[in-house]
């Protein structure tokens, strides 16, 4: 639970960091947010599917901070890329 947590900040964070970076993908603090939240929860639970250890730390309980900080950038990532992807589309149809 803790692994969704982190990855829906993290994503909500990377959304809204991509969507101030370039206008091109601004979708708005909500849409930026949204985005984020989708694409960092959905990529955090990718990332902890292909890595096998993540997911066996934090079944342990031993939740390392190496895996904090996996989907930490795992869930930004997610939430910026998926914000970027939004937003280009958003730009192309208008």
């Amino acid at each position: 639970m803790e692994q969704l947590i982190i990855n829906l900040i993290a994503g909500a964070l990377g959304g809204n960091a991509a969507g101030k970076a370039s206008t091109q993908f601004d979708l708005g603090t909500l849409g930026n947010t949204i985005a984020g939240l989708v694409g960092g929860g959905v990529l955090g639970q990718i990332v902890t599917l292909i890595w096998p250890s993540v997911v066996a730390a934090a079944q342990t309980g031993n939740f390392s901070v190496g895996a904090v900080v996996t989907n930490i950038i795992s869930g930004g990532a997610g939430g910026a890329l998926l914000t970027a992807i939004i937003g280009a589309l958003k730009n192309r149809t208008a």
